[in-house]
C-alpha cells in the first residue's frame, strides 16, 4: 500500500514523461489546477493509461497462463533455468507467493481513478460525446485491472478515490480492507456496466486503445466467471449470468472475422488485422517485449539439435541474429502432442527440435520454442521483438460463445467448428466436432482454447472457470491437465485456485487479511 501512495506522487512524471505540454511538479499538478484544462491534456492522459496497460503486458501471461500445467518446470530442453518454478509447480504458500504487491496493479488503478474523478466532476471543456468516450475507456480499463485481481485473489481492496485530492495525505487514508468476493464481483459488474453505458452507440475503434468492443468482451468474461466460479462467500449464478454474457458476445459476433491463415494473425507486418479486437502495440524505437525469452540461444541450439527431418539444425532458423534471450519459458511435449500434423496451429505456434538421434534415425529429447512473439527484422537489419500482445481477438469471442451456449443447454459445435475449419484448412474434413454431453463439450472447448491461445494469457483462467460433469472446476480433473494422468490441483488444494498475499503487503496495511487457506 505504501507503494500505491508513492506512485500517486509520481503519476505526472511517469505518465507524461514524453509529453511536452506538461512540466509540473507533483505539488503543482494536484494543487494548482493547471491540469485538466483542455482536450489535448485529457487525450494525452488517456493515451498514458493505455500505455501503462502495455507496460503491464506480462500480467496476462503471469496471472493467466503460468499455472496452466502445459509448460516445463525447472530446466529447459536446452539446459537453461526456467523462470517462475514456484508458480508453475502450484507450490504457492504464504512464504512463496509468486508475485507481490498485488502484482503492482493498484498504481494503474489510481491513475484511472484520477481520470474518472476529474472527468465526472469537471472537465467541462469536453463535449458530452468526448467525455462519455473517455469515461467508457476509463471504466473499462479499471474493470480489467480489478477483474485480473479478482480472478487472482478473490476479494480485494476496492479503491475508487484519489485521496490526495481531498486534503492532507496520511498513510491511514490508504489502509483499505479486502472486500468480500461478492462485493468485488458486484463492483466489477457495476464498473463494466458504466463503461458500456458511457460508450453508448460509440463504436469508434483504434485496436491499440480500449473500445466498446473491448468492454463487451470483458463484460462477457466477467459474467461468465460470475456464472461458473464460486469463491468463498460468492456462489456462481449459472444461466442468469451466462445469458448476459451471451448478449454481450452477440454484439461482437459478425463484426470481426477470422483470418484464413492462423500464422498471419501474429505477424509483425499484419498488425490490427480483421481478427483483432484489442491489442497492446509494440514497435521499434517505441517499446518491445520479452518474446526472446521463449526462443533459442545460438550457442546451445545451432549445430546442437536436430530438426524434425532428422538433420542437424545448422543455421539461424528464425533469423534471430543472436537476439534470443536466455531461454526461460518452454511448453511440454505432452501438450505439443495434442496437436495433430494437419492442425496448422502447431507449426505456427511452435518450432520443435530434438537433442539426440540414434543409429536407426530415431529422434529423442524433445524441445520446442514458441513462435507467436518472434518479432521482425527492422530497417537496420536488427531483429526486434515488436510482436503485439493480443488481449482479445475474434476466435476468443467464438469460443466464449460456444461455452455460453453449452452452459445454456444449446448447441455449441458450430462455434468450435469455425475455429477448427480455419485450423485445418483444406484438411478440415474428418476433424469436425460433433455435439456431445455438457462435460464433453466443455472439455472440447477447453482443448480448442488451449491450442488456439498459447502465450495469450488464457489457459489458467480457462481451466479454473470451466467444468466437469459435476460442475466442478477442470483444475481438479485429469482431463484438464497435460498429461491427463493427474489433475492440476487435488480437491484438498481448492484454496490454491486463488493466490496468497505476500507478507510485505500484509505488513504495511493492518486491515488486510491473508487469502483463506494460506
Amino acid at each position: 500500500m505504501k507503494k500505491i501512495l508513492y506512485s500517486l506522487f509520481l503519476i505526472v512524471s511517469l505518465l507524461f514523461a514524453s509529453c511536452d505540454a506538461l512540466d509540473l511538479s507533483p505539488e503543482d499538478y494536484y494543487g494548482s489546477g493547471n491540469f485538466w484544462k483542455n482536450t489535448s491534456q485529457v487525450d494525452g492522459y488517456m493515451n498514458g493509461l493505455n500505455t501503462y496497460l502495455r507496460n503491464n503486458y506480462s500480467m496476462f501471461y503471469v496471472l493467466g497462463e503460468l499455472r496452466g500445467g502445459n509448460q516445463r518446470i525447472g530446466t529447459s530442453s536446452l539446459n537453461t533455468s526456467l523462470d517462475y518454478s514456484v508458480i508453475r509447480s502450484q507450490l504457492l504458500s504464504k512464504d512463496n507467493t509468486g508475485i507481490s504487491n498485488w502484482n503492482g496493479l493498484y498504481s494503474s488503478i489510481m491513475r484511472i481513478n484520477l481520470a474518472i474523478s476529474e472527468m465526472e466532476n469537471g472537465a467541462n471543456f469536453l463535449n458530452e460525446n468526448e467525455k462519455n468516450y473517455y469515461l467508457g475507456q476509463a471504466y473499462g480499463l479499471r474493470a480489467l485491472y480489478y477483474f485480473m485481481l479478482y480472478r487472482t485473489y478473490g476479494g480485494v481492496p476496492i479503491v475508487t478515490k484519489v485521496e490526495i485530492l481531498n486534503g492532507k495525505v496520511t498513510a491511514e487514508k490508504f489502509y483499505v480492507e479486502r472486500a468480500t468476493p461478492q462485493e468485488t464481483m458486484n463492483f466489477l459488474k457495476e464498473d463494466i456496466a458504466r463503461s458500456e453505458s458511457y460508450f453508448g452507440t460509440n463504436i469508434t475503434i483504434d485496436k491499440n486503445k480500449w473500445s466498446k468492443y473491448a468492454t463487451l468482451m470483458l463484460k462477457a468474461e466477467i459474467h461468465m466467471w460470475a456464472a461458473k466460479v464460486s469463491i468463498t462467500d460468492y456462489t456462481a449464478t449459472g444461466q442468469t449470468d451466462l445469458s448476459i454474457a451471451k448478449t454481450a458476445l452477440n454484439e461482437i459476433i459478425g463484426k470481426f472475422s477470422l483470418l484464413g491463415n492462423f500464422k498471419s494473425i501474429f505477424s509483425a507486418s499484419n498488425k490490427e488485422n480483421s481478427e483483432i479486437i484489442f491489442t497492446l502495440h509494440f514497435a521499434d524505437n517505441e517499446a518491445t517485449n520479452w518474446g526472446g525469452m521463449f526462443l533459442y540461444q545460438d550457442a546451445v541450439f545451432i549445430n546442437q539439435v536436430y530438426g524434425r527431418n532428422g538433420e542437424k539444425i545448422t543455421g539461424d532458423t528464425l533469423n534471430l541474429k543472436g537476439t534470443g534471450g536466455v531461454f526461460r519459458h518452454e511448453y511440454i511435449e505432452d501438450f505439443w502432442k495434442t496437436y495433430d500434423a494437419e492442425d496448422t496451429r502447431r507449426d505456427a505456434t511452435f518450432l520443435e527440435y530434438y537433442q539426440s538421434k540414434d543409429n536407426s534415425g530415431k529422434l529423442s529429447g524433445f524441445g520446442c520454442v514458441m513462435l507467436k512473439g518472434v518479432g521482425s527484422v527492422n530497417s537496420n537489419n536488427n531483429h526486434i521483438y515488436d510482436s503485439d500482445v493480443i488481449i482479445y481477438r475474434y476466435a476468443d469471442a467464438l469460443l466464449m460463445m460456444a461455452e455460453c451456449e453449452n452452459g445454456l443447454g444449446n448447441p455449441c459445435a458450430s462455434y468450435i467448428n469455425q475455429i477448427r475449419q480455419r485450423a485445418y484448412g483444406a484438411n478440415y474434413s474428418g476433424h469436425e466436432y460433433t455435439e456431445g454431453t455438457y462435460a464433453e463439450n466443455e472439455l472440447a472447448i477447453l482443448h480448442e482454447r488451449d491450442k488456439e491461445f498459447v502465450w495469450e494469457g488464457k489457459r489458467w483462467f480457462d481451466v479454473v472457470r470451466m467444468h466437469d460433469a459435476n460442475k466442478k472446476s477442470l483444475a481438479f480433473s485429469n482431463g484438464g491437465n497435460y498429461p491427463s494422468t493427474s489433475p492440476l490441483l487435488n480437491q484438498d488444494e481448492a484454496y490454491k485456485l486463488l493466490w496468497p498475499v505476500d507478507a510485505s503487503t500484509l505488513n504495511v496495511n493492518p486491515l488486510l487479511e491473508q487469502t483463506p487457506g494460506y
